[in-house]
């Protein structure tokens, strides 16, 4: 990676977190407005800085355009600000997007970027709510019911999995038909348990979605979280046989033919020392 790669994973080990040219230390960022995160309004999770400038590095053309059309959070619009990508995310909750600005405008204080844009409304209606094709959809969706958002009868977390599962597929078709061509879209997510127990197999109905877009899986990596309680919750599902989970996945898809992607994305060079801190 060239230049700024290094800034937040670099900077992350010795406890702070490089935004464009302003170092801010990493209890500063998660304090911000709330957060610094999804957790301000959805009370549990938490979307990593980190991960966010690793995509936004591998799977965006410098200077590109990026669809998130599940903008709840600001994390991933205020990254996208400090490495001069330009971000428009949409979601349902004013509340939640008010909060966004409110987290940008603070974080960003100083800076000469573009600022992230967060548009009110339904994803299912992202063609009428949005201009233009994208050069990466990266967002991180609602799984299921495990977090209830709202009562809003168009927040897809509130319904009934048979119709989360057609809004999630209207959604994912809409974002897909503003992707540019040779381009990536990014999705983190986990699975959940029904009533029952059995896992709803999340991440391949996401996949199948995508896929049914001609937008095909290229990669997958699996993101490791904080157990939090995970110990407690998994102690009292033993008797059940229970696996606690405490990973997501991280589904790369690609638009395209990926034998172009050498001509349409630059060339990463690899600082040893990001490796060799990681490790460490």
């Amino acid at each position: 990676m060239k230049g700024k790669a290094r800034a937040f994973s670099v900077d992350l080990m010795k406890g702070e977190r490089v935004l464009g040219q302003r170092s801010i230390p990493t209890a500063e960022v998660m304090d911000l407005a709330g957060g610094f995160s999804e957790a301000h309004h959805y009370g549990t999770s938490i979307f990593d800085p980190l991960l966010c400038e690793l995509i936004y590095r591998w799977f965006c053309p410098t200077g590109g355009a990026v669809l998130d059309p599940f903008a709840g959070g600001s994390v991933r619009g205020i990254v996208a600000a400090c490495l001069g990508f330009k971000y428009t995310g949409v979601d349902l909750s004013a509340g939640q997007l008010a909060a966004n600005e409110v987290q940008a405008r603070e974080i960003l204080r100083g800076q000469r970027t573009r600022k992230p844009r967060w548009i009110v409304g339904d994803s299912r209606d992202l063609q009428k709510l949005v201009r233009g094709q994208f050069d990466l959809v990266f967002s991180c969706p609602p799984y299921a019911d495990l977090e209830v958002y709202s009562d809003d009868p168009a927040d897809i977390s509130n319904m009934a999995f048979p119709d989360f599962l057609r809004a999630y597929q209207e959604i994912i078709k809409a974002a897909c038909a503003m992707l540019k061509p040779d381009r990536f879209a990014v999705f983190v997510i986990g699975d959940v348990r029904d009533k029952r127990g059995f896992y709803r197999k999340l991440p391949w109905l996401t996949i199948e979605a995508f896929e049914k877009c001609k937008v095909y899986l290229y990669n997958e990596a699996v993101l490791v979280t904080a157990f939090g309680s995970l110990p407690i919750r998994a102690g009292q599902q033993f008797r059940f046989r229970k696996l606690g989970k405490t990973h997501q996945n991280v589904l790369v898809f690609f638009n395209g033919d990926p034998r172009r992607i050498p001509a349409a994305f630059p060339e990463l060079e690899f600082d040893p020392g990001i490796i060799e801190s990681w490790m460490q």
